[in-house]
């Protein structure tokens, strides 16, 4: 037995599941369960913000897959398998599941994870498993009980031969990492807002992958080998759906029609886990509008978002709680955002902290929550598609967005409501900060604590602060009156290169019909100008061609003609004085 005191973060969707087994653990003075999780993304959350206290807090996660039952949910799970490999290399994984299908195990091995265990194994032999585990050795075979249950499924024999067994091995290694980089490639094509020069890198590394797989296929695997892989994994398909039928026959019913319907909170968890995915990327602002958070440094803006996303979900949890309908989201949108607005001020930046200007010590929470009005009035307001979000994650409503219309629990559903939560996070954050910078942006401590260090000295400041000015006056009356006569919202995202910013058709002409003043001048402007402009490029390449014309064939042809008889005249005066000379030359 290892000396190292075990640290666990459990997850696992069965809490009674995950009662017992801290029951039996807390008998053993060196395991400690530091934390649980249902959900992917709370597994996530729990371990970014863990990391950000101390790095050694965790040194196992012990986790089910999915819940053993679901195609979906075991698909989940291998992508939590792999993102935690990525992000946490060095943190031991020992998968403890119902999951027996060899084929499972084997693409969950592939990932990087380091042990399995099946549900009902004794605890002592669980405890060496773990210790092993955390010690840095695999732990990839089956309990004695078990094997009894996965004898009947056909599984492939290793060869017999040292060196096939190193190419096999070599084989599952390359694939499994080609596998991951596609899918992350894969996953940034598909991000909005892409630059094409990026889009061209990542489909040039799309293409090298594919052919990288198909090379180590051909070369680490024989004719004979793929052929029985082929078969064997036919078998295991076999043998697995009919098990999942007999267990789940709706689901699968479904999942051959229609997409799946995912409960809320499935819905729910599966898009905020791949927001907490998109949050490892860059946080650097790309566009050319600025925003508040810029001033922040990238790990507090991360720290920030990570917070918004948590008691949004929380928000959302409580508001499936009352029977509430689709109708009273809209009334409740603005109680909504403001109690988000005040509990993330709090949390943040802690309710009893405080800072010192000239003589006084200001409460610096209580300070910013007087400011609502104005945040509310230049962010909050402004912030597009809320209710239909809203209404998507807690009563599973279609999607209408983008003048098309999408069905709940669709890849495609997913991937607009994505979009709008990230724009949400990323428009609620600015509007924390917003008061922070109105009050209290030259406050030294504040400097210290939260700002990026490129824009630490009072002149950085100021020219920031006046940016943002300038972005709302534009905003309010250029830009904001453009894009409703276009017919679009402008939102941010996060990109891999950082925040970047896409557009989507959104009907605004009731907005549009209550404008006046300098923005219903802008949109006068703007169909003027679309009005006169093809009729005024239609003239000027009228007038151009004529001009041409008259430059190329009178002026120019003349010119060449006035040109040619100089040249005939000055070659003929030539020629007359060459015969003059040759004639005086002549004798007499």
């Amino acid at each position: 037995m290892t000396n190292r005191p075990l640290k666990l973060l459990l997850i696992d969707q069965d809490p009674i599941f995950r009662l017992g087994l801290r029951a039996a653990l807390s008998s053993l003075p060196h395991i400690q369960v530091v934390a649980e999780a249902d959900t992917e993304t709370s597994a996530l959350q729990i371990l970014a913000e863990l990391a950000q206290e101390d790095a050694h807090q965790v040194n196992l996660v012990l986790l089910e897959l999915g819940n053993g039952r679901s195609i979906s949910s075991q698909q989940q799970g291998l992508q939590l398998c792999q993102q935690l490999k990525k992000q946490y290399p060095k943190l031991a994984v020992l998968l403890l599941s119902s999951v027996q299908e060899p084929g499972l195990l084997l693409a969950v091995q592939s990932t990087g994870v380091n042990g399995y265990c099946a549900k009902g194994i004794p605890i002592p032999e669980l405890v060496a498993a773990m210790e092993a585990v955390a010690d840095g050795t695999n732990y990839w075979f089956p309990p004695k009980q078990n094997l009894d249950v996965i004898s009947h499924q056909p599984i492939t024999p290793l060869p017999p031969l040292p060196l096939a067994r190193v190419r096999k091995n070599l084989y599952f290694s390359g694939i499994g990492y080609i596998e991951a980089t596609l899918a992350q490639v894969i996953g940034q094509l598909q991000i909005p807002g892409l630059p094409l020069i990026d889009q061209a890198v990542l489909a040039g590394r799309r293409r090298e992958l594919l052919a990288a797989r198909w090379l180590v296929t051909r070369l680490l695997v024989t004719p004979e080998e793929r052929q029985e892989d082929e078969s064997s994994a036919v078998t295991q398909t076999q043998l697995v759906i009919p098990s999942l039928n007999a267990i789940a026959p709706l689901e699968l019913t479904q999942q051959s029609s229609t997409p799946p319907l995912l409960s809320p909170r499935s819905l729910q968890s599966d898009l905020f886990s791949l927001c907490v995915n998109k949050l490892q990327f860059s946080l650097q602002n790309v566009t050319d509008i600025a925003l508040e958070i810029d001033i922040f440094r990238e790990d507090k803006k991360r720290e920030l978002l990570y917070l918004i996303l948590q008691k949004l979900a929380q928000q959302l949890d409580e508001l499936r709680v009352p029977q509430i309908t689709i109708a009273q989201l809209e009334t409740l949108k603005d109680s909504i955002l403001y109690d988000l607005w005040q509990v993330v001020i709090t949390d943040f930046f802690g309710k009893f902290y405080q800072v010192q200007v000239g003589q006084q010590n200001i409460e610096v929470v209580n300070l910013l929550l007087q400011n609502y009005r104005v945040v509310q009035v230049d962010i909050y307001n402004k912030i597009p598609l809320v209710e239909q979000l809203f209404a998507y994650l807690v009563f599973q409503t279609d999607l209408h967005i983008d003048n098309r219309s999408y069905s709940a629990g669709s890849p495609e559903a997913q991937a607009q409501a994505l979009i709008i939560l990230e724009n949400l996070l990323i428009q609620v954050a600015n509007g924390v900060v917003q008061p922070l910078l109105n009050s209290l942006a030259d406050v030294e401590e504040i400097k210290q604590n939260y700002y990026d260090r490129r824009l630490i000295s009072t002149r950085d400041i100021e020219r920031f602060r006046n940016e943002l000015s300038w972005k709302y006056r534009l905003n309010k009356y250029l830009n904001e009156p453009k894009f409703m006569f276009e017919s679009s919202y402008q939102l941010f995202v996060f990109a891999p290169r950082g925040i970047a910013q896409t557009a989507i058709y959104a009907p605004r002409s009731q907005e549009l019909a209550k404008l006046s003043g300098i923005p219903l001048l802008v949109t006068l402007i703007l169909e003027f100008r679309d009005a006169i402009a093809p009729r005024l490029q239609s003239l000027l390449s009228i007038i151009g061609s004529g001009i041409v014309f008259l430059l190329t064939k009178i002026v120019g042809r003349g010119l060449g003609l006035i040109g040619r008889g100089i040249l005939q005249g000055i070659g003929s005066v030539s020629l007359t004085e060459k015969n003059l000379k040759r004639n005086s030359e002549r004798p007499k």
